[in-house]
C-alpha cells in the first residue's frame, strides 16, 4: 500500500482497481482530435501499466477503472504518479504540439480511491458507461467514440489467460 498527498490525499492498494477523474485546466472543454488523443493515451499501457476496466474521455474530464500492474524489471507494483504522469503528460504533449502551445491541458491534481469490492466494481463500471449518457451526448453509451470498456471475461480464469 502507498500513500501519497499533494492538495488531495492519495492512497494505492496493490492488485486493486482504482477509480481515477482527471480534469481538463479551468474545465476547457476538448476538441474531438484531442479527446482521439486523450482515449488512445488511456488505453496505450494497458497491458503494460496497468489493466485498464474501463475508460471514457468527456469534453472536459476524463474517467478510469485500472489496476497497477507489476514492472518486471523493477519488480514493483507500478504506481499511479508513474501511470497518470504518463497518460497525461503524453496527451498535454500531443495536444500542445497540434496547437502549438505550451502550457497546462490537466489540472495537477487527479482524484483516485480504491474499489473495494466486485459489486462496487460493476456499480463504477456501469456509472462510467453511463456517463456520456447522462451528459445528454448520447443516447447509448455504445455509441459514443470515446469510451471503451474490457471484453467480459470468465471472471474464474488467471489474469494472465483472459482476454486484454
Amino acid at each position: 500500500m502507498t500513500f501519497y498527498r499533494r492538495n488531495l490525499p492519495h492512497l494505492q492498494r496493490d492488485y486493486k482497481p482504482h477509480f481515477i477523474t482527471f480534469v481538463t485546466k479551468f474545465r476547457q472543454e476538448l476538441p474531438d482530435w484531442a479527446r482521439d488523443i486523450t482515449f488512445g493515451c488511456c488505453l496505450h499501457d494497458h497491458g503494460i501499466r496497468y489493466s485498464l476496466h474501463v475508460a471514457v474521455v468527456m469534453p472536459d474530464h476524463v474517467h478510469l477503472i485500472l489496476t497497477p500492474l507489476i514492472d518486471q524489471d523493477r519488480r514493483l507494483v507500478v504506481s499511479l504518479i508513474e501511470i497518470m504522469r504518463a497518460i497525461k503528460g503524453a496527451s498535454a504533449r500531443s495536444i500542445n504540439q497540434r496547437l502549438r502551445l505550451h502550457g497546462a491541458i490537466w489540472q495537477e491534481e487527479s482524484f483516485d480511491h480504491v474499489l473495494r469490492s466486485s459489486e462496487n466494481l460493476d456499480a463504477k463500471i456501469d456509472y462510467i458507461l453511463q456517463n456520456p449518457v447522462r451528459a445528454g451526448l448520447v443516447q447509448d453509451w455504445q455509441m459514443y467514440p470515446w469510451v471503451w470498456r474490457r471484453p467480459a471475461a470468465n471472471p474464474y480464469a488467471p489474469p494472465e489467460s483472459r482476454p486484454a
